[in-house]
């Protein structure tokens, strides 16, 4: 039966019924188009439209809806616990201290902050005066959340009874900001422990734009498949065709040595998947990334005429925040 979607945003997206998404049980239609079984609906840093992003609220939701793949962030605290956030520092538009009131500014590192620090902060509600507050106005409060380690969701996804979903776990560094994050080394070895401990290696797949964690993650787990994302916009371009060298993002390996063929440079350096900003996915592309044997995976998806177009190109999945358009 269907029912009334939010005004506004959630006007200019497609009505879908609850079922329509490919889920871990194996659904068969994302956004009215046919899909496989095996489609990989991955939502996005848990269910970012629809609830704080991030957090056991989150990715509660994003289980309940059936995605295939929670998505997330990682992060490492002073003390070395590894926990599930985008930034290397509280975020002004999300986060409230233990007096209720917003992060002024992006000066409070989580590398400079143990967790027990960390943990008093709220994340479960945007702050309304925020640009991010316009981008999510659908997005509900959550009541308080606190940012959440890696444990806390392997823990929460264990309890649910949930044996199938997979973690697309993203290992948020930058070259050159080597001072806000720890090492690629200690990263890489901190969150390996973490997911041997809870004997999730077979659940998991890591990501990054910075190529050097999944370099590092193929030499000591190699069978977690690696994803390796990718832009090629103004505000992040960590591939560089036709540029002198590297751009410092791609652990040394260069476009330019493939005759500028992105899935070629995701071959040569190791990887499984390859996860492009869905605006530059072209059908030959996604052809071309499986003819070399890569899953094609998009990121973040989340008007259905995009769905419906990026789905048509062949696709293995996809990431969105609304892995559920419906409330």
């Amino acid at each position: 039966m269907k029912q009334r979607l939010c005004a506004g945003l959630l006007a200019s997206l497609i009505t879908l019924l609850p079922g329509q998404f490919a889920t871990a049980q194996g659904a068969k239609s994302v956004a009215g188009v046919k899909v496989s079984k095996d489609f990989d609906l991955q939502g996005h840093r848990g269910a970012r439209g629809l609830l704080p992003e991030n957090t056991l609220a989150g990715f509660t939701r994003a289980l309940k809806i059936g995605v295939t793949t929670l998505e997330l962030d990682l992060g490492i605290t002073k003390d070395g616990v590894v926990v599930i956030h985008h930034d290397a520092y509280l975020n002004p538009n999300m986060t409230r201290n233990s007096n209720g009131e917003w992060v002024k500014d992006k000066s409070s590192l989580l590398g400079e902050l143990d967790y027990t620090e960390l943990a008093t902060f709220d994340v479960g509600e945007v702050n309304p005066a925020s640009s991010y507050a316009k981008r999510f106005p659908y997005q509900k409060s959550a009541g308080f959340q606190k940012i959440p380690r890696l444990s806390d969701l392997f823990e929460l996804v264990t309890a649910s009874g949930n044996n199938n979903v997979r973690f697309n776990i993203e290992t948020k560094l930058a070259p050159g900001q080597n001072s806000k994050t720890v090492t690629p080394e200690r990263f890489v070895s901190l969150m390996l422990d973490v997911i041997k401990a809870h004997k999730m290696q077979t659940r998991v797949a890591i990501q990054s734009f910075d190529w050097r964690t999944l370099q590092l993650v193929q030499k000591q787990a190699s069978g977690i498949p690696t994803v390796y994302l990718t832009a090629q916009q103004r505000w992040l371009d960590n591939i560089g065709v036709g540029q002198a060298g590297t751009t410092g993002w791609t652990a040394g390996f260069d476009v330019d040595d493939h005759d500028g063929s992105v899935p070629e440079l995701v071959k040569a350096a190791g990887g499984k998947v390859w996860s492009p900003y869905h605006r530059e996915l072209t059908e030959k592309l996604v052809s071309e990334a499986h003819v070399l044997g890569l899953k094609v995976i998009p990121w973040t998806v989340n008007n259905p005429k995009d769905v419906r177009k990026i789905i048509a190109m062949g696709v293995d999945g996809l990431i969105t925040d609304y892995p559920n358009l419906y409330e």
